[in-house]
């Protein structure tokens, strides 16, 4: 799925292009809302990641003269503005969700593939709406996780924080991540390199699913393996 990025400021734009490309996307970047609407008119591009304010002109204008010009390609505004005027102005031109900055990726990666399912009237298979390793399942709607099995079967409630590193290793199994992509991925693009807030949520993780579910790989990052495997 190609992905039309329109930003201006380059440390955003190369945060969701690193992020599409992870998960299987082939993103542009564009960093003017001419070369927006010149690029999203060639038909070569499958959705628009919009933002507001580009300079030459604004996400708002690329918006509406997409939509009169009768181009239906789908349309994520990404914008600082959080007024409901501002939201409204940006569905009510014609565009399909609406995100405002600061934005964890896992929420522009949801909307994304939301859109995408619309835009080729694709159902979601029912597995879609769960994740599983082994006896570990994570429900996507609920956030609820389950481990075990039978008797030993529990289920526990994870906070959105939890929830989105669970969901990053569980797309990504048995493969090694590093800290990086981990900061990158869940807590965005404002993250502190120097923080250690990945090892204090994997700790939460660790106490709540099991400790042998996350696997250490020193010096490099961490994985998540099915412990019975």
């Amino acid at each position: 799925m190609r992905i039309l990025i329109a930003e201006d400021e380059p440390r955003i734009s190369r945060f969701v292009a690193r992020g599409l490309t992870a998960n299987g996307y082939s993103p542009t970047v564009v960093e003017d809302g001419i070369a927006a609407l010149d690029y999203a008119t060639s038909g070569e591009f499958d959705l628009l990641v919009l933002d507001v304010g580009l300079p030459r002109m604004d996400g708002f204008t690329v918006l509406r003269t997409l939509r009169s010009m009768g181009h239906d390609i789908p349309i994520v505004v990404v914008t600082a503005r959080d007024s409901l005027d501002d939201t409204l102005h940006g569905l009510e031109g014609g565009a399909d969700d609406y995100l405002t900055k600061p934005f964890r990726f896992e929420e522009l990666l949801a909307r994304i593939r939301l859109r995408a399912r619309e835009r080729h009237s694709e159902p979601a298979p029912e597995s879609s709406d769960t994740l599983t390793l082994g006896d570990f399942a994570l429900d996507l709607r609920t956030r609820i996780a389950t481990c075990g099995s039978g008797d030993e079967r529990t289920e526990l409630e994870l906070s959105s924080r939890e929830f989105a590193l669970a969901v990053m290793f569980l797309e990504h199994p048995n493969q090694v991540l590093s800290r990086e992509q981990l900061l990158t991925h869940v807590w965005g693009y404002d993250y502190d390199g120097a923080s250690n807030v990945v090892d204090v949520y994997l700790r939460y993780l660790r106490k709540k699913l099991g400790a042998e579910r996350f696997v250490t790989v020193r010096g490099i990052g961490y994985k998540l393996v099915d412990p019975a495997a």
